[in-house]
């Protein structure tokens, strides 16, 4: 099973990336499938989710407008576009996989089956 996050760089303020989730493993159909970053010196905390079955997003308020989850799921792959970055967007990105979602699991990513590397992501002029 794994999870391969990649997508990242370094980036101007204002510029766009996408990160991309490629999943082996398993098949992502049954699947949520999460963003969470690290900033340093910061706890890790929740960027975006999409379910597995309605597509239903959620995104944390400092992304929102700004970021955009999706999945293809005959690629077995879940994405995370970025516009507008900031400064304050610097941070390593992980994604995560989980089967029966939680509150815990979304806000907090306790629980979560399965977690791919990060892939840092710098956002400086």
């Amino acid at each position: 099973v794994q999870l391969q996050a990649s997508g990242g760089g370094l980036v101007q303020p204002g510029g766009s990336l996408r990160l991309s989730c490629a999943v082996s493993g398993f098949t992502l159909d049954d699947y949520a499938i999460g963003w969470f970053r690290r900033a340093p010196g910061k706890e890790r905390e929740v960027v975006s989710w999409i379910s597995s079955s309605d597509g239903r997003t959620f995104y944390t308020n400092s992304v929102k407008g700004r970021f955009t989850i999706s999945r293809d799921n005959a690629k077995n792959t879940g994405y995370l576009q970025m516009n507008n970055l900031k400064p304050e967007d610097t941070a390593v990105y992980f994604c995560a996989a989980t089967r029966y979602p939680s509150t815990p699991v979304f806000t907090t990513g306790s629980g979560v089956d399965y977690w791919g590397e990060g892939t840092q992501v710098t956002v400086s002029s």
